[in-house]
């Protein structure tokens, strides 16, 4: 190999050399043949402005009639109806080209559509791909104020963007401990947090949030594990080190609440009729229009208006239980008394209907019909892994604590 690399290396030497002497027999540089420029072309960006349609964007490029038509006929993936504001499209023009002979435009995270024209003018497309690399990240450190400003520490926007950190600690705090950790009450200064998680980078260099594969969070020395393993019907699921499903009954939380406005009090001076009255509920301020879930599997008893709760949605659960969501804007398509609900489906929005000071949800939990404290009720254990898949799923957590501090698990060195 290196022999041939001396090889290369002489001719060029030897050419070099040549080149040298008929320069110098001649007494002129030697001229390259002329770059023959054919067709250039100039990109130019748009985006959808507000309350604008898809035509009227393309009128601004003299793309009309059926022009248009034909354009929109050939553009799988493009739907007119459901474009929203600040979508971008790139428009390809030749030089001096007083109509654009291209359109590119992105339509789902992994591709973009390519819009040409033939010779004939002819709108054709195509679809050029967009590649996602999956890589496993591990972080751990201390919760110094909440979980959330821990990840903002750990987490940099140069590894994952803003929104796509919010959304895994969402997951972290909602989908995978939702059930069992109170972030509100049961984390303090000095917990820990570890967690393992897929990051996916494209390959314009994007990178998003993919899934929680396990996490470790200690909360006064007692720590917490999460294990994905996929449930019976190949969707995701979480469990604790001995097996049991993280998933409960209900929910802890009936959405993405900003803070606790009031708690479960049996002697609240009210905010609006300023008398010492029971709260019998928790109030979870939010942005107005916040979706409001379902905290578990039911039957709507009443959707409707209804006296100092405003709009409110009562459901009905196994095992004579009741909850109650109040002071919403209004109710998601389709919930009315007598339809089925599960756990996580929107039912409403934030407001701030009937006696309310500000945005929130008024949520109520009543067992046998008595008012009990929403943030202290105990919904025993999650369904254990079935014995026909214990040994795959002892194989996974075995994977997944090489990563994570385990006392029973002598850990990697990297």
């Amino acid at each position: 190999m290196a022999g041939a690399r001396r090889y290369v290396l002489a001719g060029g030497l030897l050419g070099l050399g040549l080149l040298w002497v008929a320069t110098a027999s001649t007494g002129r540089l030697p001229v390259a043949p002329p770059i023959l420029v054919t067709q250039a072309w100039v990109e130019r960006a748009d985006t959808v402005r507000r309350n604008e349609t898809l035509s009227a964007l393309f009128a601004r490029h003299d793309i009309v009639g059926a022009d248009l038509l034909g354009l929109l006929a050939v553009a799988t993936g493009l739907e007119p109806r459901r474009i929203q504001q600040g979508k971008v499209f790139g428009f390809t023009y030749a030089v001096g080209g007083e109509r654009p002979e291209g359109v590119r435009v992105r339509v789902h995270d992994n591709a973009f559509l390519v819009l040409t024209r033939d010779t004939a003018g002819r709108w054709r497309a195509d679809t050029e791909s967009i590649t996602w690399t999956v890589y496993t990240e591990r972080v751990s450190g201390d919760i110094r104020v909440s979980l959330d400003a821990a990840m903002r520490q750990l987490i940099p926007d140069a590894i994952l963007p803003t929104p796509q950190r919010q959304q895994l600690v969402w997951n972290l705090a909602e989908d995978v401990f939702g059930w069992v950790i109170d972030f509100t009450r049961d984390i303090h200064e000095g917990d820990q947090v570890e967690i393992l998680y897929e990051r996916l980078v494209s390959s314009l260099g994007e990178a998003r949030y993919g899934r929680l594969l396990a996490a470790r969070i200690e909360s006064r020395g007692r720590p917490q594990y999460a294990y994905l393993f996929e449930d019976t019907h190949g969707g995701n699921a979480y469990y604790d080190e001995d097996g049991r499903s993280l998933r409960r009954a209900f929910k802890l939380y009936p959405l993405r609440f900003r803070r606790i406005s009031s708690g479960f009090n049996l002697a609240r001076l009210h905010p609006v009729l300023r008398t010492s009255r029971p709260h019998l509920g928790v109030d979870y301020a939010a942005d107005p229009g916040t979706p409001v879930e379902a905290t578990g599997d039911g039957t709507v008893l009443r959707a409707n208006r209804w006296g100092g709760y405003g709009n409110v949605v009562v459901i009905r659960h196994p095992r004579d239980i009741e909850t109650r969501y109040a002071h919403m804007v209004r109710f998601a398509p389709g919930i009315r008394s007598g339809v089925r609900v599960r756990q996580g489906q929107i039912i409403g929005y934030v407001g701030m209907t009937g006696l309310a000071s500000g945005y929130h949800v008024h949520y109520e939990f009543l067992k046998n019909g008595r008012h009990v404290n929403p943030r202290t009720v105990d919904f025993g254990d999650g369904d254990p892994v079935p014995a026909s898949r214990r040994a795959e799923f002892d194989a996974a957590r075995a994977g997944f604590n090489r990563y994570l501090p385990h006392p029973d698990v002598p850990q990697r060195v990297d």
